[in-house]
């Protein structure tokens, strides 16, 4: 016995040395308890892109550990920082798993769930571009475009398959920004008719499969059954063919419609460009910025076309 009240005081000193906090009674059951409140969404974030793949693995690179580390994102946020300006990788990288998006046992209580940020996000490729949409802003810390097309003297130095706006330019495309060449864009009516943009229809009964859901359409599209309203995506998704044609029959894209590596006059190195941002990165066939996206595939293809 004495032995063990030896060996609880020494656990209760190691405890207030460490700084370990202990939630009072009844806190933790608020998220630990016989609900599915974890397990349901942790089921359905292990089969969506977050919680599958092995890009995490890429967090180890300073420039990459902001966004593809789940770790390397928290502390990217802590420190007030953007994906560009993370200094060092993230020498133990994780998917951008709950802890990544939540405060995870900060409070020990309901609060918890909170999101490690809302603040609104000025996109660092585009000055004066501030992405304002609700708890959608956490989303957009990561995806936006890394960069803005190149010319010298009119040309574009393809240099690798990988140039491009890089992975994730959804916030820019909502926002009327992003693509090249002389598109003129504006404000996707998904930021200014809802409240939490990304998070009003990629998270509709908190599914964190994270897969967009159409009940999330019908408050403004009452009779919506799929996305394809009003045939934009089928609309889109012809312009996209008719693209993909041409910059094969040019020799900009492969048959398997990977980029080929080359110096580009400016005109078609913008219209591979726009192809790549919307058919490869956006991946919402038109639906986060119908207009900008069916504006910017017209001009590609008109571009191409005048050769």
């Amino acid at each position: 016995m004495k032995k063990f009240v030896l060996l609880f005081v020494a656990l209760v000193l190691f405890t207030l040395a460490a700084g370990i906090v202990y939630a009072q009674d009844g806190d933790c059951a608020a998220c630990h308890n016989d609900t599915t409140i974890i397990t349901g969404k942790d089921a359905a974030w292990a089969e969506s892109t977050h919680g599958t793949g092995e890009a995490y693995l890429r967090g180890t690179s300073a420039g990459c550990a902001g966004c593809h580390s789940g770790g390397g994102f928290s502390d990217m946020v802590a420190a007030g920082l953007t994906p560009d300006t993370v200094e060092a990788g993230d020498p133990n990288p994780t998917r951008q798993d709950c802890r990544a998006c939540h405060n995870i046992h900060t409070t020990y209580t309901g609060d918890d769930w909170s999101l490690e940020t809302t603040d609104p996000v000025d996109l660092f490729a585009f000055e004066g571009v501030t992405f304002d949409g609700g708890k959608g802003n956490l989303c957009a810390n990561c995806h936006q475009p890394r960069r803005v097309i190149e010319a010298v003297d009119g040309m574009v130095d393809w240099n690798s398959t990988h140039y491009g706006p890089h992975h994730g330019p959804q916030s820019a495309v909502l926002m009327g920004v992003g693509g090249a060449g002389d598109v003129e864009g504006k404000e996707s009516p998904h930021v200014r008719w809802t409240d939490d943009t990304c998070v009003t229809c990629h998270l509709v009964n908190n599914n964190h499969s994270f897969e967009p859901n159409v009940n999330a359409c019908l408050e403004c599209h009452d009779d919506a059954e799929s996305f394809d309203i009003e045939g934009v995506q089928t609309q889109v998704d012809g312009l996209l063919a008719e693209l993909q044609e041409a910059l094969v029959a040019k020799g900009m894209l492969d048959e398997e419609g990977e980029p080929v590596v080359g110096m580009y006059p400016e005109a078609d190195a913008s219209a591979l460009w726009n192809y790549i941002m919307i058919a490869v990165e956006d991946g919402s066939h038109g639906v986060h910025n119908p207009d900008y996206t069916i504006d910017l595939l017209e001009a590609s293809i008109a571009a191409l076309s005048m050769e």
